[in-house]
């Protein structure tokens, strides 16, 4: 999939290609409007991710002005202006979906791989069903395409970090998982600070997460982390 990314904050912006880049995404930066524009109106992406808050050309402009040539193209509007009558002023412009900063990268990716989905014309009657990827363990219910996890059901909310986590437990379930590997696979993500010393934090709050859905994380001590079912 290829995402063009309009935002003027460069740290953001690297920020934000690191984890696309990681979840599958083939992306390139615009750090204005009007290069965001000229590329989202002359080039072929499969979504676009768009700062309000642009030089040159504001983002909502900018999605005005391409939802003209690509009114089947996906646009997801970014922006630190969470108002009612700004959400409103950019869906009416043209935006698919609206996301307010601050926020986690997996709930960005869930929105961008939901507007994916709706832009996609529904199968012909009586076409099968793709197979989906989601784990189930006991309650817990693991979707890695969609980047959702949900208990019962109901959704959870993780952090980059716990969603990295949580990946890697169930990726390794019935072994014990070290700090090194946990490390490494931490060191994909740059959207939260923090050095091994705050793991201990991450494991807690995870453990909180997972409560009541059959699955808990055990310390082995001298070794690491392990998930277990719960009887």
């Amino acid at each position: 999939m290829r995402a063009l990314l309009a935002e003027d904050d460069a740290i953001l912006a690297d920020a934000l290609c690191a984890n696309l880049r990681a979840a599958g995404f083939d992306v390139e930066v615009a750090d204005n409007g009007a290069v965001a524009e000229y590329l989202l109106t002359r080039q072929a992406f499969d979504v676009g991710i768009i700062d309000i808050g642009l030089p040159l050309v504001d983002g909502l402009t900018v999605v005005q002005r391409v939802r003209v040539t690509k009114p089947g193209l996906p646009l997801l509007i970014l922006t630190a202006l969470d108002g009612l009558h700004n959400r409103v002023a950019g869906l009416n412009a043209g935006a698919d979906d609206y996301l307010t900063k601050p926020f986690d990268f997996p709930e960005l990716e869930a929105r961008i791989r939901a507007v994916l989905r709706r832009s996609q014309p529904p199968p012909p009657a009586g076409t099968p069903a793709e197979p989906t990827d989601a784990l189930m363990v006991g309650q817990l219910q693991f979707d890695r395409d969609a980047r959702r996890v949900t208990i019962a059901g109901q959704p959870v909310d993780l952090s980059p970090r716990e969603w990295l986590l949580l990946e890697l437990l169930l990726s390794q379930r019935r072994k014990v998982i070290t700090k090194e590997q946990i490390a490494q696979a931490w060191s994909t993500d740059v959207s939260e600070s923090g050095g091994p010393s705050s793991l201990e934090v991450y494991i807690h709050r995870l453990r909180r997460k997972l409560e009541g859905s059959g699955v808990g994380i055990r310390t082995v001590r001298g070794l690491g982390y392990l998930l277990e079912t719960q009887d």
